[in-house]
């Protein structure tokens, strides 16, 4: 006769948001005032988890406490996990009270000043009952925090892969051309001024550089193309940047060429596994083109 008693450990949210409070915190301290409780308390609870799970999730390493090749599988349950509670109670609330509620976006610097500047403006105009909480940030760390349930919305540059759990749907291709210094020869391309590395824009920026054969010489590095065009400006180096942000950036830079020389492409993204949002539904669709 089969068994049918479901046997699960005993885990709570509260112990997974402790393990993704650590993860993400410079110092367990740090972790400890992210939730609210004692650096003795986060202890506590996080082996009390590992307990449960019946497995390692930190191990010594001097005096310091690091996650073990374990605690990377947990995580990603943890995220998950907390996401969906975050929807969860944000929809019960919404429930309850019979209000719109918030609706987090999260932006890169083309999409909120550019791109998506009309849409979120018609939206506040024809939602302004609606808590609308804008951030920008670099893609990477938008994708993050929509993983994590901390954002609902998120319009960024495509990734190479999506993280798990997310849908996205294209919004647009934007150009970038190549930005010269003042007084140097076209015919040398470099040294160059460009954004971080894991940025997707950057990656997308070199693979087109390597496949124009021209050097990759990487001597500045800023997230905000405003200084990236100043750095240029500046006579610092060579960059490759949205046209349409060197536009209204009101710095005069020389362009070479008049064709894009590369394009990369703007994404609406979401989690896939959330509550229907009738709201956060109608900012997609106001932040779609026309």
């Amino acid at each position: 006769m089969l068994n049918d008693v479901r046997h699960l450990p005993n885990i709570s949210v509260q112990q997974l948001d402790y393990l993704v409070a650590v993860h993400e915190a410079p110092s367990w301290g740090d972790a400890a005032t992210t939730v609210g409780v004692t650096p003795s308390a986060l202890s506590q609870g996080l082996a009390e988890l590992e307990r449960r799970l019946g497995v390692a999730l930190f191990e010594r390493d001097g005096r310091r406490r690091v996650p073990t090749e374990a605690a990377a599988t947990v995580l990603d349950h943890a995220h998950a996990v907390l996401a969906r509670t975050h929807d969860l109670a944000r929809w019960a609330e919404r429930r309850r009270t019979g209000t719109a509620g918030a609706v987090r976006v999260g932006m890169i610097d083309a999409a909120a000043t550019i791109h998506g500047a009309a849409g979120l403006s018609a939206f506040r105009a024809a939602r302004p009952e609606v808590d609308l909480r804008l951030q920008v940030a670099p893609s990477a760390e938008l994708l993050r925090a929509l993983v994590a349930g901390r954002l609902d919305i998120v319009v960024c540059v495509a990734p190479a892969i999506l993280p798990e759990g997310v849908a996205a749907a294209t919004l647009l291709a934007e150009d970038l051309a190549v930005y010269a210094p003042p007084g140097r020869p076209t015919r040398t391309w470099g040294p160059w001024v460009t954004y971080p590395v894991g940025s997707q824009t950057r990656a997308l920026v070199l693979d087109a550089l390597r496949r124009a054969g021209r050097r990759l010489d990487v001597v500045a590095e800023s997230h905000q193309p405003e200084v990236l065009a100043q750095m240029v400006a500046l006579g610092l180096g060579w960059s490759v940047l949205p046209v349409a942000q060197v536009e209204r950036s009101g710095v005069a830079l020389r362009r070479v060429g008049s064709d894009p020389f590369v394009r990369r492409t703007l994404v609406i993204a979401r989690r896939a596994d959330g509550p229907a949002d009738p709201t956060t539904g109608a900012l997609v669709r106001a932040l779609q083109p026309a």
